[in-house]
């Protein structure tokens, strides 16, 4: 079938499991939708899935961007578009796998604000800015301009509030003017995973221990000492920007941990506002989600 499968939500919801396992069963293969995966070299906090995770099917739009380089949502598109013409041209599904709702969007709608052109000027007047003044200050310029971007957005998402900054300033229109309307590029079925709260949480909390199980702590140590600076795009993350504040102040591991989960669950929950508003999402329940039901779905 000439339509998208689109495996979304919060994360650590099992969403490349089952990517994977639909995969297997629709000649597919995975296309990336995570902004921290894009990176090379940052594997253990961004939950990179492994060869054995992979299970032989293909992955796309996984460690194509070095460390040090920004890469916004017009990146993303420009990169991501080509793969997925291509996989249709020969007949494969592809699976849009990922939880950053701006580039699951900009393949599925038509969104002008994805073709607005990065400015590094504009981006480093709001970089300084963040520097200088704080993330609540940056925010507070967004809720000026731009109080419907802002409303979804957190502060602490730094990256995305500068930008929508940027947007602003380069074309003259809030980005949340770019979303009325919003006009179907490609037909999909996106299902997302619905896990109770508490239940989702205790995931989160388990895949952080892990992650420190696995050597974050080594993964950020190493990352500062191959020269790629803390300011750098890809050191805001989550699980990066909480090692390198605890490994400045001198905070034990625990504080960092604990610190850590707490930031993951609030993006959790950012991450399901922002995809129930998504047009024709089926949620589904744990004990149902499997590459069968979805199989269903899909063809139905």
């Amino acid at each position: 079938m000439n339509k998208l499968l689109v495996i979304c939500g919060a994360t650590a919801s099992g969403k490349t499991a089952l990517a994977v396992e639909c995969a297997k069963k629709l000649n597919g293969e995975v296309v990336s939708a995570d902004s921290q995966l894009v990176y090379k070299k940052l594997n253990i906090g961004t939950a990179k899935p492994t060869l054995e995770e992979m299970s032989g099917i293909t992955h796309h739009m996984i460690d194509i961007v070095e460390p040090n380089r920004t890469f916004s949502v017009s990146d993303y598109s420009a990169l991501a578009e080509p793969i997925i013409d291509g996989l249709l041209k020969q007949g494969k599904t592809p699976i849009v796998c990922g939880g950053t709702g701006f580039y699951i969007n900009s393949l599925l709608y038509d969104l002008s604000y994805g073709n607005t052109a990065a400015d590094s000027a504009v981006r480093l007047k709001y970089q300084q800015a963040l520097e200088e003044n704080g993330k609540d200050y940056l925010y507070g310029l967004l809720k000026s301009i731009d109080p419907q971007s802002a409303a979804v957005l957190h502060s602490n998402d730094t990256k995305r509030v500068i930008r929508a900054l940027e947007i602003y300033e380069v074309s003259g229109k809030r980005k949340s003017e770019f979303n009325d309307g919003l006009k179907c590029k490609r037909e999909y079925l996106a299902v997302a995973v619905d896990f109770p709260r508490d239940e989702l949480y205790d995931r989160i909390n388990v895949r952080v221990d892990k992650m420190f199980n696995s050597g974050l702590v080594e993964e950020v140590k190493g990352l500062l000492a191959n020269r790629i600076d803390e300011k750098c795009q890809c050191m805001q993350a989550i699980g990066y920007k909480e090692v390198l504040e605890c490994l400045k102040s001198g905070d034990n591991e625990s504080t960092m941990r604990d610190i850590i989960k707490q930031n993951t669950r609030r993006y959790a929950k950012r991450q399901i506002t922002f995809f129930k508003k998504l047009q024709g999402i089926v949620w589904l329940k744990p004990e149902i989600a499997s590459a069968d039901t979805v199989l269903e779905l899909y063809n139905g």
